[in-house]
Parts: C-alpha cells; structure tokens; sequence
C-alpha cells in the first residue's frame, strides 16, 4: 500500500501530535513531586531522633549526649515547624500539623 502525499503529511502530523502529547504527560508528575518536598525535614528529624535514641542505649537518661540530642531534637523540630508549619512524628510516622510535641517525649521508658 503506497500513502499519497496528503496522507503522509496527516501521518506526519498525527505522530508529531501524539508524541507531543505523550511528552506533556510523561512531565505532569514533575510538580506533584515538588509539591511534597519537606525541605529534608523528615529525614532530620528521623536522624535526629535516632542520635537521641543512640545517645541514650548508650549513655543513660541523664547524660550529657542524650541532652545534647535532645536539643538537636528539639531544633530539628522547630526548624521544619518554622518553615513549614509541620513536622513529622517519627514515632508515630506521620507529619504533624499542630505544634504539640513534647520535648521530653522520649524522657520515658
């Protein structure tokens, strides 16, 4: 089967479209993407939170490195609270909306 000119310059046109169409979708992910990006606050906060956990199986309750991460804690938290008016619950594994966190939350056994 041989295509006329015409119907080649159709073809051409229908393919051009669809892979420009197919490349408009292929980019529609990109902004919901930026859209959860937190700054790398759940990421320092679960490292902080770690340290803090580490401090103390290491350390004991009182000692100067679980105050230490503690604060480091606390500074996490008020940090993505600051820029983003969230912060993510490591514990609970989920963000936060309200600033009620307990900077002895982790003072219990």
């Amino acid at each position: 089967m041989k295509l006329q000119v015409g119907e080649k310059k159709v073809l051409g046109r229908a393919m051009l479209t669809t892979a420009l169409l197919a490349g408009m979708l292929a980019f529609t992910g990109t902004p919901s993407a930026l859209a959860h990006d937190d700054g790398g606050c759940q990421r320092r906060i679960a490292k902080a939170d770690h340290k803090l956990h580490e401090a103390v199986e290491h350390h004991g309750w009182d000692s100067k490195q679980a105050y230490h991460a503690r604060h480091e804690l606390h500074e996490a938290r008020e940090h993505c609270w600051n820029e983003r008016h969230r912060w993510w619950d490591e514990d609970g594994h989920r963000w936060r909306t309200d600033r009620d966190w307990d900077d002895h939350d982790h003072d219990r056994h």
